[in-house]
């Protein structure tokens, strides 16, 4: 992959001169190698991602724990079809919900008919995780987006659903009905987005979860939750309260990094990636 570095706010009096990382694929890459090295996609046509605190499930060790089993048998009923993104019908109707739910979930705004647009039209979106009531057959009352490279892994993206089913709290069953479809199905992980506020760590009630914290994919529930509940004063591997969590301090965290540039002096730096 090609790394570009992108600026962000500085903050010169404290030293501060932050960069977004993004990663453009390569062409013996694929989405899966970016997914691994903890990048999410940031255009639809897969060109280009981000690097961000994601949350990934290990299916290979996963095991249901009380509460996952809870609320599978609160939904018993709930089955799953994956559907190639080109064989699934867009009907006025769905979309309609659709931009409803995402005004009614995520605010005005954030989802225009344009954005939801591009995302079905790109190829982020190759399956779609339909939700019924019983079989097949019965009602629909969700989907997820999704972007699927078997056996390596699955990316749940957007999922929208009755917000009217309060009780059943039918998103978490679908996220859970979703991570024990994933591997049923074989596959190595499904990645589940983003953690950056509390409000996301519903999505962390799979054991083991796993998150990228900029140098390597952790398990420690604690670190994340660290990471949630302070702000850094200057650079997050500065922070002595973060360093606790670093086994072996700073040394051990540049060797596990999953990157590296070697320097040329005929062709500058060139970028390198082992994906976890």
């Amino acid at each position: 992959m090609k790394l570009v570095f992108s600026e962000a706010v500085a903050d010169p009096t404290r030293y501060v001169y932050p960069y977004a990382v993004w990663a453009f694929p390569e062409s013996s890459e694929t989405p899966a190698d970016l997914f691994a090295a903890g990048f999410l996609p940031s255009a639809p046509d897969l060109s280009r991602f981000y690097l961000g605190r994601q949350l990934r499930v290990p299916l290979g060790e996963w095991r249901a724990s009380s509460e996952n089993r809870r609320v599978l048998r609160r939904t018993g009923d709930l089955r799953c079809e994956l559907i190639p993104r080109d064989r699934f019908e867009v009907t006025p109707e769905r979309r309609a919900a659709w931009l409803a739910f995402a005004e009614a979930r995520f605010g005005p705004g954030v989802m225009p008919p344009a954005r939801l647009d591009r995302l079905l039209g790109g190829q982020v979106i190759s399956h779609v995780l339909v939700f019924h009531q019983g079989d097949a057959s019965g009602p629909e009352c969700g989907v997820a987006l999704m972007y699927l490279e078997a056996p390596r892994m699955a990316y749940y993206y957007y999922a929208f659903y009755d917000l009217t089913e309060v009780g059943r709290n039918l998103g978490m069953a679908m996220m859970t009905r979703a991570v024990a479809w994933a591997q049923e199905s074989g596959l190595a992980h499904l990645h589940l987005g983003t953690c950056y506020s509390e409000k996301a760590l519903y999505k962390t009630q799979f054991e083991p979860m796993e998150f990228f914290n900029g140098h390597r994919w952790s398990r420690n529930q604690e670190e994340l939750r660290h990471l949630l509940r302070t702000q850094p004063e200057t650079h997050r591997l500065e922070s002595a309260e973060y360093q606790a969590f670093l086994e072996g301090g700073l040394p051990s965290a540049a060797a596990g990094s999953p990157f590296r540039v070697e320097l040329s002096a005929s062709s500058g730096p060139r970028s390198q990636s082992s994906p976890a």
